[in-house]
């Protein structure tokens, strides 16, 4: 295939189904080359240490966030660490405790004894050294010698969790303060410079139209100096006006701003132009599951299939639950899948987020896919999203929904109906353990329902089901999808059968609007725009700090690094 003329399928969506045509597309070529812009090196070009002086005086000072959550920051204390024999040891400690949560796999029974010790061999090395190595800080010995009992007698994940609170403790304390006047704390501090400058339309490149949101079009772009394509939201600013729809619109994008999870689409960017607001979104080429179900041959999945995207999905609810945000719209056109195959929530307009020890009410979501408590308007929480996994579950092995037929033509008070008062049928598609944790979530009465217990994420994981499932791989994105998306596809319809917005009529933008816009443009959000740039290879001037660097060739000579 020639890299100058690349090939590529579209997906379009005629009277008798969907099909590919072979077109020559430009969103495709990023596949065949980076994308980067020539002038990259320009944009990333960061700035003298003297402008980042406010910033340094005004950052917040959280070890959580700076040191683990924000990817050049966790690098950067890495290597700061490592400069130090005693805290190179601690790094080396925790991600040994890391790896071997990753790399076993508790749930099987046929691994033998010496196996599972092995996976702790490299933690314990650092525990259980030899007088004369040097030790970790601050352990006392009777922790240390709990451990190694612990280990002879009946290995477990949790067999280092007293161990890495202590260590944890340590390092968040003296040598986070020692880090802060640092020189790797000063190139973070270039980068924070960098990350929070002014986003534009001319950050990107524009591509096709995929489709259309509740406010415009949804299309491709291209981040210019990292090369990374993204799906650009677009919310025309007359239309949210005109439909009232700002509180919704700043409520999807405080929540997407919030979460941080591989399972549910990440906002990357926040930006305007004269006539829209825009988020710039996790792009998801391998199509939804609604397409997948109904358009790839016979309706439905293999049961194998079916519960892979069942656990990816239960990771992602475990994610949006744990910031006390309920997403009540699980349905099978919004759950979307990448290039690998892995599936990500999207679409979270009618998310929320739940006060700590409050409910709420609120009759929102798609008719088939509603709770029984949503319905008849009663408080919830969490409950809604674990009757929609099941509707999920059900629809992925049965390829129909539990309580509504394909296209059939009933009215919305039947389904729900249907909902509160009839019991899902079953075929011979179901196992007896499909069966079971469908009927499970799709209890009618919330109280009785799986994952409504008091246990949340880790009773659905818990299930039979599941037992195949390392879900500490699966998070670490370390399993293979059963099923990868065709390369040479973009699964969306055809430019020209995406229905056109009409313009938007006696609607007029006037100062009052400004503060809102002020709230949702917020340009670059940390984690994403930082991992962009690390897997754009932007940071490898990082490598210029040495054990006998001084901070004034390291931090004022930036430019040099980018030549």
């Amino acid at each position: 295939m020639s890299s100058q003329q690349p090939y590529s399928y579209v997906c379009v969506e005629n009277a008798n189904g969907w099909k590919l045509l072979k077109t020559t597309n430009a969103i495709l070529k990023h596949r065949w080359r980076n994308g980067r812009s020539k002038k990259w090196k320009e944009m990333l070009k960061l700035p003298h240490i003297s402008q980042c002086e406010e910033l340094r005086r005004t950052i917040e000072r959280d070890y959580t966030s700076l040191c683990e959550k924000q990817p050049i920051g966790r690098l950067l204390f890495r290597q700061y660490c490592d400069t130090r024999p005693e805290l190179k040891r601690c790094m080396e400690f925790m991600d040994a405790v890391h790896n071997s949560g990753i790399k076993s796999i508790f749930t099987s029974s046929t691994i033998c004894d010496h196996v599972t010790l092995s996976m702790f061999s490299s933690v314990s090395l650092h525990l259980f050294a030899s007088p004369s190595a040097a030790h970790l800080p601050d352990i006392p010995q009777d922790v240390v010698a709990g451990c190694r009992e612990r280990l002879e007698q009946s290995p477990c994940k949790e067999l280092f969790n007293d161990c890495t609170k202590i260590v944890r403790d340590y390092l968040s304390g003296a040598p986070f303060s020692s880090y802060q006047e640092s020189m790797y704390f000063s190139r973070f501090l270039q980068w924070k410079w960098l990350e929070r400058q002014p986003v534009t339309k001319n950050t990107f490149r524009h591509y096709r139209v995929l489709g259309k949101g509740g406010f415009g079009e949804v299309c491709a772009c291209q981040v210019r100096a990292t090369g990374k394509m993204y799906a650009c939201k677009k919310l025309e600013k007359k239309r949210v006006k005109k439909r009232k729809g700002e509180a919704m619109a700043l409520n999807e994008k405080r929540i997407l701003e919030k979460v941080n999870s591989s399972f549910v689409v990440s906002l990357a960017y926040a930006y305007e132009t004269k006539d829209a607001l825009c988020l710039v979104l996790t792009i998801m080429n391998g199509g939804d599951l609604k397409f997948h179900i109904y358009n790839m041959g016979n309706s439905g999945f293999d049961e194998q299939r079916a519960i892979f995207y069942a656990a990816e999905i239960c990771c992602g609810l475990e994610d949006l639950h744990r910031e006390r945000i309920v997403y009540r719209d699980l349905k099978p056109e919004n759950i979307l899948l990448d290039d690998r195959g892995h599936i990500r929530i999207s679409d979270l307009g009618l998310a929320v987020q739940i006060p700590e020890g409050e409910t709420i009410r609120g009759r929102v979501g798609t008719v088939g896919y509603m709770a029984p408590e949503v319905i008849q308007n009663e408080s919830y929480t969490f409950s809604p999203d674990w009757w929609g996994l099941g509707c999920l579950i059900f629809e992925m092995i049965q390829g129909q929904s539990p309580f509504r037929k394909r296209k059939e033509r009933v009215k919305r008070e039947e389904v729900d109906r249907r909902v509160r008062e009839d019991q899902e049928e079953y075929s011979d598609k179901f196992s007896e353990e499909a069966k079971d944790i469908c009927r499970q979530l799709l209890a009618k009465d919330p109280k009785e329902r799986l994952g409504c217990q008091g246990g949340g994420a880790i009773e659905v994981k818990q299930h039979p089901i599941f037992r195949n499932i390392n879900f500490k791989r699966l998070e670490a994105n370390m399993l293979d999808p059963p099923f990868i998306p065709d390369p040479r596809a973009v699964y969306c319809k055809d430019v020209l059968d995406i229905e056109q917005f009409s313009t938007v009529k006696g609607v007029n933008l006037d100062p009052t609007d400004d503060d809102f816009y002020s709230k949702f443009v917020t340009g670059s959000v940390s984690i994403p725009w930082q991992n962009e740039v690390l897997r754009a290879q932007a940071v490898e001037m990082m490598s210029l700090f040495t054990p006998t660097a001084h901070r004034n060739t390291c931090i004022n000579d930036v430019h040099s690094a980018l030549r």
